[in-house]
């Protein structure tokens, strides 16, 4: 007995250890059968990583499996990925391996898994899955397979299908099927289970999204006679169960097909059971009366000239719903709706919907609707009369708004068009007729700081056009009304057409404030996500006249204010916007683009007998540009041109702005006591009395870039010191100027005047000495350096030679030579001095002019104060300012 059991004992080992071995033996040969087949049927690229056979996993069956399969394409779909499989296996008899060649081999069970197919069709109709090798008896092996299939199944797999010749696209996701039958008797029977999520969209339309369906199906085989009959069949269209039957017999130029089918229970609960679970909850709970039935029959040939005819029914008798926990009920619905071909020529297809009514509360809606001719120019007629409190909605549907919304919305419209009239603006041809009122609408939304309320709007529908008799809005501290013509609206909602308007827009007080979100650049710029970039809609031509008695932007109080607003084009352009601020004029001409890859801004600004005082104290932009102006008293009247590009946000690119300015002082004088430059000028230049300066119709000229300004030369007057200024500053505060003061020398104390008066001439009388003053650091912190005492110094030893020459009667001609020697030397070093403070300024005009490509390493002072200065201008919210001295 003993020797019994080690014997068998051994020979199961010996078993076991062939069945693990074998393999080995066989497997080279199943490769190759593999590789011949792909080779002689398939025109397309074929890699697998890995093919392995056991006789232990499906025993008494040999198991094969074929991992990692990808099938990619050649021309005209060159290198396209047609499938990719994790992996294929299949099992078949141990005898199939010892056949000889020529020999078919049987296959039993096919299992897929992973499967990711992608069919396409291009314009001129080349599929990219016909990838079957024309039949070549000469090329072609004696080696077949064939299949004895008992089971089959396809596990997490996925669909793609675009047909670029309809535009239309499927999309099967979470696709699981398995079948059990028999293949090879000529009368079988197939028992399939199928679950998956359908999108399908036409021409940019979604009929279906991740609609979830499930078929379980019994179908009858008569291969001998290609008809599949439909015995015991069930499925789900989300929750909404159909039955269906029928048959498919497959021809020579197609197939033959009549199936109906229909949901086999009439409750209303099933209506509800047809939309997502994601937006219809638990509906198990819910409350309905009234029917719901689809019905269906298709009957007829599919081939490449006919379609079948079918009949498709939707409809529902006064009906209702009540979720159980909402307060409001849906009730009186009544659908009759129906989708039909009774041709086979698929032009023929065509929707009625008779009636789709309801009730919510007290609040009733009624339409209708045809679409004809729908695969080519669709005729379309509706009619939609009633009343919506959008408050109801989510008392009587479980629908999750991302924001909230209130409102009532009463409308009485008819409409009919077809779309080519749609797409080529043929007004004549899109006949509107009614009205749309609105009252109370509230929104709420995270774009906005407070909620937005319409409390009356009421447009009038006519033919090509949309009358806005009246619009009146308000949010925070602002208000709005308007009126206007609307034309293209059925075509910019229903294609690709250009919405087109004209409003006048009203305002008594309007808050810029209102209308704007926290500045994003005051986030972390190092997380935030590069996103595409904002873009100006190119499907608007709208033309907005505005007008407001008060705007108020910031610190800003604009009164009467005026202007035109024009987008078009991906522009937004801005003519001739003026206000009176700062006891003057402002008027303000611009754009901003997106149509480029990189958005860009250009934008006019002019200023007429602006307050100085007050301009400088309320307008970041002016104390940035010329900030030793806010200690003057007077009027401005200046022009401002900047232009840039801008970022994904819209924000201005700092290395980009660049512009130039012209600016005129009348009527002014300067506060010495509230300036440290002042101050210091005046403890180095103590014979200037500094608010005796002859400011009146003084012009300047500057140009600024990467928060650089250069001011070019200027000239003013103290009494008869003339003086001209030129420099550079930044908006970072800080400067670099120049002064020239022509300085009479009666001016540089009493030792220089004794000796003009012991030479007692004419023209030692009007001796004068370029001064130099040199003004660096910041405008907080100023440093000022001259040359005053070395000027003096040098006149009074040139004095005393002159005196002394007279005094050894070298006759009048030689002491005017030394005077004039004086004077011209003076005039040389003065003019000296001019050309090497041109040359400076020129040197950073060259830079802005150049138009820099790339930022200068300036502070970060320098970068926050053009954001401030600009970000304002373009629509960001400015930051706290910082105090000018």
């Amino acid at each position: 007995m003993k020797k019994a059991l080690k014997i068998s004992g051994l020979s199961f080992l010996i078993l076991f250890l062939l069945l693990i071995a074998v393999p080995f033996v066989f497997q080279g040969k199943i490769n190759d059968i593999i590789k011949q087949m792909i080779n002689e049927n398939l025109n397309a690229k074929v890699e697998f990583s890995d093919l392995s056979l056991s006789f232990v996993r499906s025993f008494p069956q040999a198991h094969v499996r074929v991992n990692d399969i990808l099938i990619k394409n050649v021309a005209p779909f060159e290198d396209d990925t047609l499938t990719t499989v994790k992996d294929i296996s299949f099992t078949m008899s141990l005898k199939e391996l010892f056949k000889k060649e020529g020999e078919p081999l049987i296959i039993n069970s096919i299992r897929i898994d992973e499967a990711l197919l992608t069919l396409k069709t291009d314009p001129l109709g080349n599929s990219n899955y016909d990838i079957s090798k024309k039949n070549n008896s000469d090329a072609s092996s004696d080696r077949k397979i064939t299949f004895d299939i008992k089971d089959y199944s396809i596990n997490n797999s996925a669909l793609t299908f675009k047909d670029e010749t309809s535009n239309m696209t499927l999309h099967l996701t979470e696709f699981n099927h398995l079948g059990h039958g028999i293949f090879s008797s000529e009368v079988s029977e197939l028992d399939t289970s199928t679950e998956t999520h359908v999108s399908f969209s036409m021409d940019s339309t979604f009929y279906l999204k991740n609609t979830s369906l499930k078929l379980d199906a019994r179908i009858d085989l008569d291969l001998s006679n290609d008809i599949y009959t439909f015995k015991e069949n069930k499925g789900y269209i989300n929750q909404l169960p159909i039955t269906f039957q029928g048959y498919l017999r497959q021809l020579d130029q197609g197939q033959e097909m009549e199936i109906s089918f229909e949901n086999p229970e009439s409750d209303f609960k099933n209506f509800l059971a047809v939309l997502p679970e994601a937006y219809s909850k638990n509906i198990e709970e819910v409350e309905t009366s009234g029917d719901f039935k689809v019905k269906g029959l298709v009957k007829g040939t599919y081939s490449e000239e006919t379609i079948p005819n079918f009949d498709v029914t939707i409809t529902s008798n006064n009906a209702a719903f009540k979720y159980p926990n909402l307060p409001k009920q849906v009730r009186n619905i009544n659908i009759n709706s129906s989708v039909k071909n009774t041709t086979g020529h698929t032009d023929d297809t065509f929707i009625d919907i008779k009636t789709l009514d309801f009730v919510i509360d007290s609040d009733v809606f009624k339409s209708s609707a045809t679409l004809k001719n729908i695969t080519k120019n669709m005729v379309v007629n509706a009619r939609v009369n009633g009343v919506i409190n959008l408050e109801n909605l989510t008392k009587a549907y479980p629908i999750e708004l991302d924001t909230p919304v209130k409102g009532i919305l009463k409308g009485d419209i008819t409409t009919a068009f077809d779309m080519e009239a749609i797409e080529s603006n043929t007004y004549d041809r899109i006949k509107n007729n009614g009205s749309i009122q609105i009252n109370n609408f509230e929104f709420t939304s995270k774009s906005f700081n407070h909620p937005f309320l319409i409390s009356e709007a009421n447009m009038k529908l006519n033919t090509g056009t949309v009358t806005l008799n009246q619009f009146k809005a308000k949010t925070g501290d602002s208000d709005l009304s308007a009126t206007g013509i609307i034309k293209n609206l059925t075509g910019f909602l229903l294609s690709d057409g250009t919405l087109q308007g004209d409003f006048k827009v009203n305002s008594n007080s309007f808050n810029v404030n209102d209308f704007m979100t926290v500045d994003a650049s005051s986030k972390d710029q190092n997380s935030k996500k590069q996103a595409e970039a904002l873009k100006i809609p190119g499907a608007l031509d709208c033309t907005i006249n505005a007008t407001a008695a008060t705007v108020i932007y910031d610190n800003l109080n604009l009164k009467d204010v005026k202007g035109i607003l024009v987008i078009r084009d991906q522009k937004a352009s801005l003519n001739n916007l003026t206000s009176t601020i700062f006891d003057g004029a402002l008027a303000i001409t611009g754009d901003v683009t997106t149509k480029a890859q990189t958005p860009s801004f250009n934008l006019s600004l002019m200023a007429n007998d602006f307050d100085i005082g007050k301009s400088f104290t309320g307008m970041e932009l002016l104390q940035n540009l010329a900030p030793i102006a806010k200690v003057l008293q007077g009027k401005l009247n200046t022009k401002i041109n900047l232009k840039g590009d801008l970022d994904e946000a819209l924000s201005p690119v700092l290395s980009s702005v660049s512009g130039n300015a012209f600016a005129q002082l009348s009527g002014t004088r300067v506060k010495t006591d509230e300036s440290k430059i002042i101050n210091s000028l005046e403890g180095a230049l103590n014979f200037v009395n500094f608010k005796k300066l002859n400011l009146n119709d003084l012009k300047t000229q500057f140009e600024f870039a990467d928060g650089k300004v250069a001011v070019k030369p200027f000239h003013l007057n103290y009494e008869d010191i003339k003086i001209e200024v030129s420099g550079t500053h930044g908006f970072d505060k800080s400067l670099n100027y120049n002064a020239i003061f022509n300085v009479p020398a009666r001016y540089l104390g009493s030792d220089i005047n004794r000796l003009i008066g012991r030479i007692d001439t004419a023209e030692a009388n009007n001796i004068s000495i370029p001064v130099a003053a040199n003004i660096t650091g910041s405008f907080t912190n100023p440093t000022v350096k001259t040359d005053l005492s070395s000027g003096v110094k040098n006149l009074t030893q040139q004095l005393i030679e002159i005196e002394k020459q007279k005094l050894l009667n070298q006759g009048k001609d030689k002491v005017k030579s030394l005077i004039g020697n004086v004077i011209g030397g003076n005039q040389t070093k003065s003019d000296s001095l001019k050309k090497a403070q041109n040359s400076t300024v020129n040197t950073i005009l060259k830079d802005i002019v150049g138009n820099k490509t790339t930022q200068d390493s300036t502070s970060s002072n320098t970068d926050n104060a053009v954001k401030n200065v600009l970000g304002g201008l373009l629509g960001k919210k400015k930051k706290g300012k910082d105090s000018l001295n």
